[in-house]
């Protein structure tokens, strides 16, 4: 049994099969093979050898006229791991002695040859874990064939290891049968975090070297609670995490009962609790969960979704889907976030060097203007099916939200010249996930319909963190301090003006914070559609004054930990069986 460490990005337990998918996407199908078919499997292994060291040397020797000796010599470290009669000798014992298909023992040699490098203290040495990983993945090639892994046609139940995931493949998970995922890298607030806590996959991110440590059919335990994943648990362990498993779901069905009650506090002060959704069919989730409403949807996955930009009909539909299935209830659509880890640096040739700080979000939109018209047109005619608003994202500046409203008035004229129906007097906001937006509320809140607070980024760009990094990840808090003072002071100033305000981070979906919100005057949440049971019942069981008092007190400390510790106190007293 081996025990990692992570960062817990998604609650609940998954235990399972693991599927290790490299950055060529391969799983290993099967894990044994019948004794009658293991001469078979050798035969494959054999093949896969010969073939890949057929293929390397044609490789080699076309570098090497163009690139010289150098770059050969890597080809020649390549083929001399390859050529080595030992390691095809331990493969072909894991089949014979264990019965292991050829993918399965190959995979499972290479990666104890990677833990091998990762343990020596040369650095040049220790670079060598990425040719082992190359090597691998080459002689995966030649056993599996080209087949790529469709995890949305999976056979059973399974746990997802892989270095890294992007947030278009988070995104297909929702419908497959990953039960859980167990990453290398990533922190806390990336957007492929926010996909799987959003579909409620039990996650655990920045578990550093898993990929290497686990093979494809070995049982793992992704604990989403305690920020671990356990690979191959002995007996007793696995016992326990079943137990503690069911206990979960015990946990998740009582909060089925508050459904129906409404979200205010135990004083009847009232509250909206909103969703944050990627995809249409996650309207129906919402109001399964007790949701008032969707706060965030998140319109840049429907480009994800299919590697492209969709057309104006393809998103009218989408977005008349989404507000049909709501029944009444508001319905927030944000215009497209894209760029940063999304979309457009997975496509583009020229990748920015630093794409947080690069062409995203609203500035992506105000360059490609086609796109951005096609969006506001859908939003427009489908605004007609219900109670909508149109959000800007990442704006900075009241000339960049006003530029943004001329794209609106120009769609709107063209639908008017076209005798289309649309909303004509839909609202509009912005979101504040900017310190100069947050700074210059004052002034934003004279010409917006209302504010959202979207702290995954505000966090990020107050804190100078990189939200998807593990290796920073313990300096992005949503605790820290300045956090805390400048969504108090966006709240005052939203409160001041009569503008609605609203937060839309994880930040709103996490227990943690429920009563630092609600006492710092928040009175609209939106969060992944499974939070809104617990931030309900916790909103029921307290009074404003004291949520007040919590906020106070909150906003007294002068670091972090302190105020982390103070909120989970508080919180544990009302909530000590749930995992905070």
């Amino acid at each position: 049994m081996e025990i990692l460490r992570g960062i817990a990005v998604s609650p609940g337990i998954a235990i399972a099969e693991a599927i290790v998918l490299d950055a060529e996407d391969y799983r290993i199908p099967q894990r044994t093979v019948a004794p009658e078919d293991v001469e078979q499997q050798v035969a494959i292994l054999d093949r896969a050898f010969e073939s890949s060291v057929d293929e390397l040397g044609r490789q080699r020797d076309g570098w090497s006229s163009e690139l010289g000796q150098e770059t050969a010599d890597i080809f020649n470290w390549h083929l001399g791991v390859l050529s080595t009669p030992q390691l095809r000798t331990q493969v072909t014992e894991l089949i014979e002695t264990n019965s292991f298909s050829a993918a399965y023992a190959t995979s499972l040699a290479m990666r104890r040859f990677q833990r091998r490098f990762q343990k020596i203290d040369d650095p040049a040495l220790a670079e060598r874990v990425r040719d082992v990983r190359d090597i691998e993945r080459r002689l995966l090639r030649h056993i599996l064939g080209e087949t790529r892994e469709d995890l949305a046609h999976l056979s059973r139940p399974a746990v997802l290891v892989t270095h890294e995931l992007t947030p278009s493949v988070a995104a297909t998970l929702g419908s497959s049968k990953v039960m859980g995922v167990a990453i290398d890298v990533g922190g806390p607030a990336s957007h492929t975090s926010i996909l799987l806590r959003a579909m409620g996959i039990p996650s655990v991110v920045g578990v550093t070297d898993l990929s290497a440590h686990v093979s494809g059919g070995d049982l793992v335990i992704v604990d989403g609670v305690n920020d671990m994943v356990i690979i191959a648990p002995d007996a007793a362990t696995l016992m326990q995490y079943r137990d503690q498993q069911k206990r979960y779901r015990q946990i998740r069905e009582k909060l089925a009962d508050l459904r129906d009650l409404p979200a205010e506090s135990h004083d009847g002060v009232p509250f909206k609790l909103l969703a944050n959704v990627e995809f249409p069919s996650e309207a129906a989730h919402c109001i399964e969960e007790g949701g008032d409403g969707i706060g965030l949807y998140r319109t840049e996955f429907l480009y994800l979704k299919d590697r492209g930009a969709p057309t104006e009909d393809q998103q009218y539909e989408a977005y008349r889907e989404v507000i049909r299935a709501m029944d009444g209830r508001p319905v927030t659509i944000r215009t497209f976030d894209l760029g940063a880890d999304k979309y457009t640096q997975e496509k583009s040739a020229d990748r920015e060097p630093n794409p947080m700080l690069g062409l995203r979000s609203i500035r992506y939109s105000l360059q490609q203007l086609d796109i951005f018209k096609i969006q506001l047109r859908a939003v427009l005619r489908a605004a007609t099916e219900g109670e909508v608003r149109l959000m800007f994202p990442l704006i900075i500046s009241l000339m960049e939200f006003r530029q943004a409203k001329m794209i609106l008035h120009d769609a709107m004229e063209d639908l008017e010249d076209e005798g289309i129906p649309f909303n004509h007097d839909i609202e509009v906001g912005i979101m504040v996930e900017t310190p100069a937006a947050a700074i210059q509320c004052r002034d934003f809140v004279r010409e917006v319909g209302f504010v959202s607070i979207g702290t995954n980024d505000l966090v990020q760009y107050l804190l100078a963190v990189d939200r998807g990094n593990e290796r920073v990840s313990q300096f992005y808090s949503s605790a820290h301090p300045a956090v805390l003072r400048i969504i108090h002071d966006v709240i005052k100033t939203c409160r001041k003006a009569g503008v609605s305000c609203s937060l839309c981070g994880e930040m709103a979906g996490q227990p943690l914070y429920t009563m630092l919100l609600a006492g710092l005057g928040l009175r609209e949440f939106s969060m992944g559609p499974h939070d809104i049971p617990e931030v309900k019942k916790l909103l029921r069981m307290c009074k404003m004054k004291h949520m007040e008092r919590v906020a106070k007190r909150a906003l007294s400390f002068e670091t972090e930990r302190q105020v982390v510790n103070y909120l989970r106190a508080q919180t544990r007293k009302l909530l000590p069986d749930d995992p905070i």
